[in-house]
């Protein structure tokens, strides 16, 4: 019996701590100053659940950068399952626009938490570029991109997803850039 509530607790404190993670990516996107109270009542939690989650300003938005890079690593494996792909690749990769876009919105915060954050170096790189020679592989592998593309290569390609205003219609920008390197990737592709 006790190891039923045990369970029932920990999955409580895993959504209570993913709500505020959610929350906290959405504010601080907003405004890196936004108060640590706001963001505790709009993911409808109490002072002491927060704190005893993040301790501090810089714990919650180093764990937010985390938590958004570990969604977009997984998102990778995911979309495989359950598309072909080459759709799985484009997708993934309208996923990482967003992911550009919110680091953006949380540079600010990222600055004041911590003094190194580069683009899409630092925390986290090794895990995106694992999602990315995922991806690659598998359209290499089904012959939907040219081969012999390399992480190194696709992150080059997508420089230009940093210089986007995020403030700006990112979306079609960030989409337009995004289609021409998918657009790239599949010229010489042995499937085409």
């Amino acid at each position: 019996m006790g190891d039923n509530k045990d369970a029932k607790l920990r999955a409580d404190a895993q959504r209570n701590r993913e709500r505020i993670l959610e929350v906290a990516l959405m504010e601080l996107t907003h405004s890196a100053d936004v108060p640590l109270s706001a963001i505790a009542k709009k993911a409808g939690v109490g002072q002491g659940t927060f704190y005893r989650n993040f301790p501090s300003r810089e714990a919650l938005v180093l764990e937010v950068y985390r938590y958004e890079v570990q969604q977009v690593s997984d998102a990778a494996s995911h979309l495989l399952e359950t598309r072909a792909p080459d759709r799985a690749l484009r997708e993934w990769m309208d996923r990482l626009a967003q992911y550009a876009m919110a680091k953006a919105g949380l540079a600010d915060a990222m600055r004041q938490a911590t003094s190194s954050c580069g683009s899409l170096a630092g925390l986290g790189y090794g895990q995106v570029l694992s999602a990315v020679e995922l991806l690659l592989r598998a359209n290499e592998e089904a012959g939907t991109i040219r081969p012999g593309v390399t992480p190194d290569d696709f992150v080059l390609a997508i420089a230009g997803l940093w210089q986007i205003d995020p403030h700006g219609d990112w979306q079609s920008r960030a989409g337009r850039l995004m289609d021409l390197v998918m657009d790239g990737l599949r010229v010489g592709a042995p499937g085409r």
